[in-house]
């Protein structure tokens, strides 16, 4: 994983989002990595945190815009809008440790989304749409908790970087633009 600088936040509009319920308990520093594009993903968190005014739900990750990446097993990734019960996705924490976890439902509904603008210290863009929601939240160094409704330019959130570019979800060497 790689500290990201949010560079900007801007209000989308409505959209549709996906929370992914999956059949494991995920732990408070855990979640799963989503993103706009292939060469970008956030860490999403699980909500594993507690909320003044609704309970845990330790099994979902409130992940992001449908159209956005997140990754399955054996490197591929997945849209948030092709998974569904029996699907494999990647659960990730703030150390980078990994593990495949099923998945039992993703939950699509409209809601008003932001989108998420941050680099890399090696220059890389990375965008993530997600929930306009106090308790959608994505995690930064150390583990720190971050509300998607609170982010601000300057704050860092955790990222990861894949080295190729996507083509139906597996790792390609050609080349590959996505705006």
């Amino acid at each position: 994983l790689v500290g990201l600088r949010v560079t900007g936040i801007t209000h989308v509009g409505m959209g549709e989002r996906a929370c992914v319920d999956t059949c494991t308990y995920l732990r408070q520093n855990e979640g799963t990595l989503v993103g706009s594009h292939s060469e970008g993903m956030i860490l999403c968190v699980s909500e594993t945190h507690p909320l003044p005014y609704m309970p845990t739900r330790p099994f979902r990750v409130n992940a992001g815009a449908i159209m956005s990446y997140t990754l399955a097993s054996n490197t591929r990734t997945n849209y948030l809008s092709e998974l569904t019960a029996g699907s494999k996705v990647l659960a990730v924490d703030v150390k980078g440790q990994t593990r495949v976890v099923t998945v039992g439902r993703v939950k699509i509904e409209s809601r008003p989304l932001l989108s998420v603008d941050a680099v890399a210290p090696d220059g890389t863009a990375v965008n993530l749409i997600l929930q306009d929601d106090w308790h959608v939240r994505v995690l930064g160094p150390g583990g720190a908790v971050l509300n998607s409704t609170e982010l601000k330019p300057g704050d860092v959130v955790l990222g990861y970087l894949p080295t190729e570019d996507r083509h139906v979800g597996y790792p390609i060497d050609e080349f590959c633009r996505e705006q």
